[in-house]
């Protein structure tokens, strides 16, 4: 009888890829997590207990063939494996180091029910893509067939890149338009190296032009070239700009010098790792190097810029969340490693103000949970007569972000928005009520996570196919 693969849960312990220890990884911005072994891979895969309703697939946005996968893996069958995982998502390689797995596929692990630790889902997907790559299974795309349609992309991240992707194997012609230097968006200067090394993203946009798709950048629409040419010069457009307007702080000495953009803060760190020559970096302004750092939020992008500024040498990083740590928003597998490196969390805290021009200290509000808000978490409360100030050099904000105003940027008053400033689309097409204008993303969604954008980047090229009458490809080949 044939040795049974799977189900080895119960004799294989969870066994994450060796993490480099706190006090070496933070001297640097390379990735903290090593690459597993193809017998670890097929072991940790093996794990995986192929249960009839695959919860892990049905909480992945993009309903990744999870259980099939791991098997072709646990099975050796690497090349098939890479070939099931690509088939639903475009770039695996990025979400097997990005996405909160915690949150998603692995929080929803069967196994992880019953008390034997999840499979390592995102460490194997990472494994099966760099794998792909190293043996040259990853293909440019080459159409079966060249069309005549267009379609112009507006924004260079994870969602138009996506489309641009899948709307190419199909013999579309594609052109990117990108206000950066470097397509990516978020995933090229939003996400520090350390979660996201920049080679893995410069690869696949290389990928994305050697398969046919035109980028220009440097080109920022209502400026360099306006949204009625866009649309003059193809067949259909998608909005995929993304929200990068920074929620703001208010309060006295709000202004103060030292007081900066989450957004501002991390490109620049992720520009120096290009070796780009950054002004503000180099007089202080964008540097935590010797500083007091005060970060505020609990978000993921929060969590990028305490672990950045250890890596710049701060004399000290603390992080204030108005709520508590089982109430954050962000992931808890980056809260440790945060930890590990040494930030400090300071939780129930909110700022009331800020001190000193430059900033010299937040004058912090301490608060507590009370009756749940509509969303069904606890509100904070502010305990009166429990102020005090925190000192800080750089108070780096990180309260999320929020739509530019399209229609105004544009001059497109027809462009359609919700009241939260977001494009207002299908979910399932992205299709607006302009003929032809169709939007993916955080732009419709608001600030979410990558995987969503690739989601909705992939289902609005189905729809454009499907528009055109064009076959819609289920592989990457």
């Amino acid at each position: 009888m044939a040795k049974q693969p799977m189900l080895k849960f119960v004799t294989v312990d969870r066994d994450m890829p060796e993490k480099r220890e706190a006090t070496a990884r933070k001297q640097d911005f390379n990735e903290i997590y090593a690459e597993y072994a193809k017998v670890k891979a097929e072991e940790q895969a093996s794990r995986c207990s192929q249960c009839g309703v695959p919860y892990c697939q049905s909480h992945c946005p993009l309903h990744n063939n999870i259980p099939d996968w791991l098997r072709l893996t646990a099975t050796g069958r690497l090349e098939e494996a890479y070939a099931v995982s690509q088939a639903t998502n475009t770039f695996p390689e990025i979400c097997g180091r990005i996405c909160p797995q915690d949150r998603l596929c692995e929080g929803n692990c069967v196994i992880e029910q019953s008390g034997h630790g999840t499979v390592t889902i995102g460490s194997v997907e990472k494994y099966i893509t760099d794998t792909a790559w190293e043996q040259g299974w990853v293909k440019p795309a080459k159409p079966a067939q060249e069309r005549t349609e267009s379609v112009g992309i507006i924004g260079a991240g994870p969602g138009g890149l996506a489309a641009a992707d899948r709307l190419r194997r199909a013999g579309i012609q594609v052109t990117v338009y990108d206000s950066h230097d470097r397509a990516g968006g978020l995933l090229t200067y939003g996400i520090p190296g350390f979660k996201l090394e920049k080679d893995i993203v410069m690869r696949r946009n290389d990928q994305l032009e050697q398969g046919g798709v035109t980028f220009r950048l440097n080109c920022q629409v209502g400026k360099d070239i306006s949204f009625g040419e866009i649309r003059e010069a193809h067949d259909a457009v998608v909005i995929a700009t993304g929200v990068y307007k920074s929620r703001d702080l208010q309060g006295p000495g709000a202004g103060a010098e030292g007081i900066v953009k989450a957004i501002d803060y991390l490109t620049a760190s992720n520009r120096l790792s290009f070796g780009d020559t950054v002004s503000e970096f180099e007089d202080g302004t964008l540097s935590a190097e010797g500083k007091k750092v005060v970060v505020i939020g609990g978000g993921d992008t929060a969590m990028d810029c305490v672990r950045t500024a250890i890596r710049q040498g701060a004399e000290s990083v603390k992080c204030l969340y108005r709520r508590d740590r089982a109430n954050m928003p962000g992931s808890q597998r980056e809260t440790n490693n945060a930890e590990e490196e040494g930030v400090e969390f300071v939780w129930l805290t909110a700022p009331k103000g800020f001190s000193g021009d430059p900033v010299k200290g937040v004058m912090v509000q301490k608060m507590r949970l009370g009756q749940p808000d509509a969303s069904g978490r606890q509100s904070p409360e502010v305990i009166e007569g429990a102020d005090y100030v925190e000192e800080a050099d750089l108070v780096i904000k990180a309260l999320g972000f929020e739509p530019e105003d399209l229609p105004t940027l544009w001059d497109q008053p027809e462009l359609e928005v919700t009241r939260w400033g977001t494009v207002k689309a299908e979910f399932t097409t992205g299709a607006t009520a302009m003929p032809g204008v169709y939007a993916v993303g955080d732009i419709v969604r608001g600030a979410s996570l990558v995987v969503w954008a690739i989601k909705d980047g992939r289902d609005c090229a189905d729809a454009i196919l499907e528009q055109f009458g064009a076959p819609v490809s289920v592989a990457a080949e």
